[in-house]
């Protein structure tokens, strides 16, 4: 099963044979495929959309008297969904590299709309 089957006949699957967790390849794809490029494009699709994020909270939110902007999800909900249904992702995202704050680990349209997200 090392050809792939999908593909011309002297082509090898793009996969190794084993990899093991410890491996530096392990999990992920082979360097110059089609699929590294792909992610690559994901990754920074993701960057920008990020990015966008945190222009609206800029242009809807205030200043509070700490010197940050912050927005309630509700608000933010609104003026977002009509440029990404992803709003509440693309807000895990910025979290995750800590862009933005906010309580809990989820939000939820309607039943949290009034928790602040603070951009740092």
């Amino acid at each position: 099963q090392r050809k792939n089957p999908f593909s011309s006949e002297d082509r090898l699957a793009s996969k190794p044979a084993h990899t093991h967790r410890g491996d530096a390849t392990y999990g992920r794809p082979p360097e110059g495929s089609r699929t590294e490029q792909r992610g690559k494009d994901a990754h920074s699709h993701v960057g920008k959309e990020v990015e966008e994020l945190c222009l609206i909270i800029r242009k809807t939110g205030e200043v509070g008297e700490d010197g940050h902007v912050s927005v309630t999800f509700g608000q933010l909900f609104e003026t977002y969904v009509s440029i990404s249904n992803k709003v509440v992702g693309i807000l895990l995202r910025a979290r995750k590299h800590g862009l933005v704050h906010f309580e809990g680990e989820m939000l939820w349209q309607g039943k949290d709309d009034d928790v602040v997200i603070t951009l740092l």
